[in-house]
Protein backbone atom coordinates (compact mmCIF):
# COMPACT_ATOMS: atom_id res chain seq x y z
CA UNK A 1 0.00 0.00 0.00
CA UNK A 2 1.43 3.37 -0.99
CA UNK A 3 2.13 5.98 1.66
CA UNK A 4 -0.30 8.46 0.05
CA UNK A 5 -3.11 5.91 -0.07
CA UNK A 6 -2.47 4.99 3.54
CA UNK A 7 -2.73 8.64 4.55
CA UNK A 8 -6.00 9.01 2.64
CA UNK A 9 -7.45 6.00 4.42
CA UNK A 10 -6.37 7.48 7.73
CA UNK A 11 -8.25 10.66 6.94
CA UNK A 12 -11.33 8.74 5.84
CA UNK A 13 -11.28 6.63 8.98
CA UNK A 14 -10.91 9.68 11.17
CA UNK A 15 -14.02 11.25 9.64
CA UNK A 16 -16.14 8.12 10.15
CA UNK A 17 -17.40 9.49 13.43
CA UNK A 18 -18.84 12.58 11.76
CA UNK A 19 -22.57 12.28 11.24
CA UNK A 20 -23.55 12.90 7.64
CA UNK A 21 -26.84 11.11 8.19
CA UNK A 22 -28.96 14.28 8.60
CA UNK A 23 -28.15 15.21 4.99
CA UNK A 24 -29.00 11.77 3.58
CA UNK A 25 -32.69 12.21 2.72
CA UNK A 26 -32.56 15.68 1.10
CA UNK A 27 -29.34 14.76 -0.68
CA UNK A 28 -31.05 11.66 -2.10
CA UNK A 29 -33.97 13.76 -3.32
CA UNK A 30 -31.56 16.25 -4.85
CA UNK A 31 -29.64 13.57 -6.71
CA UNK A 32 -32.77 11.95 -8.12
CA UNK A 33 -34.15 15.31 -9.25
CA UNK A 34 -30.83 16.26 -10.85
CA UNK A 35 -30.71 12.98 -12.76
CA UNK A 36 -34.25 13.51 -14.01
CA UNK A 37 -33.41 17.06 -15.05
CA UNK A 38 -30.58 15.69 -17.19
CA UNK A 39 -32.88 13.16 -18.83
CA UNK A 40 -35.44 15.84 -19.63
CA UNK A 41 -32.72 18.10 -21.01
CA UNK A 42 -31.80 15.34 -23.46
CA UNK A 43 -35.47 15.05 -24.41
CA UNK A 44 -35.58 18.79 -25.05
CA UNK A 45 -32.71 18.54 -27.54
CA UNK A 46 -34.88 16.27 -29.66
CA UNK A 47 -37.48 19.04 -29.94
CA UNK A 48 -34.74 21.53 -30.81
CA UNK A 49 -33.31 19.16 -33.43
CA UNK A 50 -30.04 19.13 -31.47
CA UNK A 51 -30.12 15.53 -30.29
CA UNK A 52 -26.67 13.92 -30.23
CA UNK A 53 -24.85 17.24 -29.94
CA UNK A 54 -23.12 19.05 -27.12
CA UNK A 55 -26.29 19.88 -25.21
CA UNK A 56 -27.41 16.24 -25.25
CA UNK A 57 -24.01 15.23 -23.92
CA UNK A 58 -24.31 17.86 -21.17
CA UNK A 59 -27.70 16.42 -20.21
CA UNK A 60 -26.20 12.93 -20.02
CA UNK A 61 -23.40 14.17 -17.76
CA UNK A 62 -25.93 15.93 -15.51
CA UNK A 63 -27.93 12.71 -15.27
CA UNK A 64 -24.84 10.76 -14.23
CA UNK A 65 -23.93 13.44 -11.70
CA UNK A 66 -27.37 13.12 -10.14
CA UNK A 67 -26.99 9.36 -9.90
CA UNK A 68 -23.65 9.82 -8.10
CA UNK A 69 -25.16 12.29 -5.65
CA UNK A 70 -27.93 9.81 -4.88
CA UNK A 71 -25.31 7.12 -4.27
CA UNK A 72 -23.45 9.48 -1.94
CA UNK A 73 -26.70 10.10 -0.07
CA UNK A 74 -27.24 6.38 0.43
CA UNK A 75 -23.77 6.08 1.97
CA UNK A 76 -24.38 9.07 4.27
CA UNK A 77 -26.67 6.86 6.33
CA UNK A 78 -23.78 4.71 7.54
CA UNK A 79 -20.77 5.73 9.63
CA UNK A 80 -18.62 3.35 7.61
CA UNK A 81 -19.74 4.86 4.31
CA UNK A 82 -17.58 7.99 4.40
CA UNK A 83 -15.15 6.75 1.78
CA UNK A 84 -18.03 6.01 -0.62
CA UNK A 85 -19.47 9.47 -0.01
CA UNK A 86 -16.13 10.97 -0.99
CA UNK A 87 -15.90 8.88 -4.14
CA UNK A 88 -19.44 9.65 -5.27
CA UNK A 89 -19.19 13.39 -4.58
CA UNK A 90 -15.96 13.48 -6.56
CA UNK A 91 -17.65 11.63 -9.44
CA UNK A 92 -20.64 13.99 -9.32
CA UNK A 93 -18.29 16.98 -9.44
CA UNK A 94 -16.37 15.53 -12.38
CA UNK A 95 -19.59 14.95 -14.29
CA UNK A 96 -20.77 18.52 -13.77
CA UNK A 97 -17.44 19.85 -14.99
CA UNK A 98 -17.78 17.56 -18.01
CA UNK A 99 -21.28 18.96 -18.56
CA UNK A 100 -19.76 22.44 -18.60
CA UNK A 101 -17.29 21.41 -21.30
CA UNK A 102 -20.05 19.79 -23.36
CA UNK A 103 -22.12 22.92 -23.01
CA UNK A 104 -19.21 24.87 -24.45
CA UNK A 105 -19.26 22.50 -27.43
CA UNK A 106 -22.98 23.24 -27.75
CA UNK A 107 -22.26 26.97 -27.95
CA UNK A 108 -19.82 26.33 -30.78
CA UNK A 109 -22.46 24.29 -32.57
CA UNK A 110 -24.98 27.13 -32.15
CA UNK A 111 -22.42 29.57 -33.47
CA UNK A 112 -21.90 27.38 -36.54
CA UNK A 113 -25.67 27.31 -37.05
CA UNK A 114 -25.69 31.12 -36.68
CA UNK A 115 -28.16 30.85 -33.80
CA UNK A 116 -26.94 33.74 -31.68
CA UNK A 117 -29.88 33.62 -29.27
CA UNK A 118 -29.30 30.00 -28.33
CA UNK A 119 -25.56 30.54 -28.22
CA UNK A 120 -25.85 33.23 -25.55
CA UNK A 121 -28.28 31.18 -23.47
CA UNK A 122 -25.86 28.27 -23.55
CA UNK A 123 -22.93 30.50 -22.60
CA UNK A 124 -24.84 31.43 -19.45
CA UNK A 125 -24.85 27.76 -18.37
CA UNK A 126 -21.12 27.07 -18.70
CA UNK A 127 -19.86 28.92 -15.64
CA UNK A 128 -22.53 27.75 -13.17
CA UNK A 129 -22.07 24.11 -14.22
CA UNK A 130 -18.33 24.22 -13.64
CA UNK A 131 -18.78 26.14 -10.38
CA UNK A 132 -21.37 23.65 -9.08
CA UNK A 133 -18.90 20.86 -9.74
CA UNK A 134 -16.16 22.75 -7.95
CA UNK A 135 -18.37 23.29 -4.90
CA UNK A 136 -19.21 19.59 -4.67
CA UNK A 137 -15.55 18.72 -5.04
CA UNK A 138 -14.69 21.07 -2.20
CA UNK A 139 -17.44 19.55 -0.07
CA UNK A 140 -15.84 16.14 -0.53
CA UNK A 141 -12.40 17.54 0.18
CA UNK A 142 -13.77 19.11 3.35
CA UNK A 143 -14.96 15.74 4.60
CA UNK A 144 -11.56 14.25 3.78
CA UNK A 145 -9.63 16.93 5.67
CA UNK A 146 -12.02 16.88 8.63
CA UNK A 147 -13.24 20.45 8.42
CA UNK A 148 -16.32 21.25 10.54
CA UNK A 149 -19.51 19.84 9.03
CA UNK A 150 -20.95 23.34 8.81
CA UNK A 151 -18.21 24.15 6.29
CA UNK A 152 -19.10 21.07 4.25
CA UNK A 153 -22.73 22.16 4.43
CA UNK A 154 -21.85 25.63 3.17
CA UNK A 155 -20.34 24.08 0.04
CA UNK A 156 -23.52 22.12 -0.59
CA UNK A 157 -25.53 25.32 -0.24
CA UNK A 158 -23.12 27.01 -2.62
CA UNK A 159 -23.62 24.29 -5.22
CA UNK A 160 -27.39 24.70 -4.82
CA UNK A 161 -27.09 28.37 -5.78
CA UNK A 162 -25.38 27.35 -9.01
CA UNK A 163 -28.09 24.74 -9.69
CA UNK A 164 -30.62 27.56 -9.54
CA UNK A 165 -28.68 29.52 -12.16
CA UNK A 166 -28.59 26.46 -14.42
CA UNK A 167 -32.33 25.97 -13.94
CA UNK A 168 -32.98 29.55 -15.03
CA UNK A 169 -30.90 29.07 -18.18
CA UNK A 170 -32.68 25.83 -19.10
CA UNK A 171 -36.04 27.51 -18.61
CA UNK A 172 -34.96 30.41 -20.81
CA UNK A 173 -33.97 28.00 -23.58
CA UNK A 174 -37.25 26.11 -23.26
CA UNK A 175 -39.24 29.33 -23.59
CA UNK A 176 -37.05 31.14 -26.08
CA UNK A 177 -37.72 31.79 -29.75
CA UNK A 178 -35.53 28.82 -30.72
CA UNK A 179 -38.80 26.86 -30.90
CA UNK A 180 -42.28 27.86 -32.06
CA UNK A 181 -43.75 27.10 -28.63
CA UNK A 182 -42.34 26.57 -25.13
CA UNK A 183 -40.85 23.10 -24.84
CA UNK A 184 -42.54 21.12 -22.02
CA UNK A 185 -39.54 18.85 -21.51
CA UNK A 186 -37.29 21.87 -21.03
CA UNK A 187 -39.66 23.50 -18.58
CA UNK A 188 -39.85 20.27 -16.57
CA UNK A 189 -36.06 19.94 -16.70
CA UNK A 190 -35.73 23.42 -15.20
CA UNK A 191 -38.27 22.56 -12.49
CA UNK A 192 -36.40 19.37 -11.61
CA UNK A 193 -33.14 21.30 -11.48
CA UNK A 194 -34.71 23.89 -9.19
CA UNK A 195 -36.05 21.15 -6.92
CA UNK A 196 -32.57 19.58 -6.88
CA UNK A 197 -31.23 22.97 -5.79
CA UNK A 198 -33.74 23.30 -2.95
CA UNK A 199 -33.01 19.81 -1.66
CA UNK A 200 -29.24 20.31 -1.96
CA UNK A 201 -29.62 23.51 0.04
CA UNK A 202 -31.68 21.63 2.60
CA UNK A 203 -28.92 19.02 2.90
CA UNK A 204 -26.38 21.78 3.43
CA UNK A 205 -28.56 23.45 6.03
CA UNK A 206 -28.90 20.15 7.88
CA UNK A 207 -25.13 19.90 8.19
CA UNK A 208 -24.93 23.53 9.28
CA UNK A 209 -27.67 23.03 11.84
CA UNK A 210 -29.90 25.61 10.16
CA UNK A 211 -33.69 25.57 10.03
CA UNK A 212 -35.14 23.81 6.98
CA UNK A 213 -36.24 26.24 4.25
CA UNK A 214 -39.91 26.25 3.28
CA UNK A 215 -40.83 25.04 -0.25
CA UNK A 216 -41.37 27.84 -2.75
CA UNK A 217 -43.19 28.08 -6.05
CA UNK A 218 -43.73 24.86 -7.99
CA UNK A 219 -40.34 23.37 -7.18
CA UNK A 220 -42.00 20.71 -5.04
CA UNK A 221 -43.53 19.07 -8.10
CA UNK A 222 -42.31 15.54 -8.62
CA UNK A 223 -42.79 15.49 -12.41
Amino acid sequence: MSTIFAILLLFVGSTAGLSLKPAATPLMDSGKALARSGELLIDMTQKLDLYGGGLSAAGAAIRTSGDSIAQAAASCRFKTGTELVLDELREAATCLKEASLKCKVATEEAQTDENEGLEQLLVNMIGPMAAAGQSLEEAGAGIMTRVPLKDVGSKLVESADYFQMIAASIDNIAQSTTAADPIPEGILSAQRMMFAAEKMKEAGNELQGNEKPKPTGKAWLKG
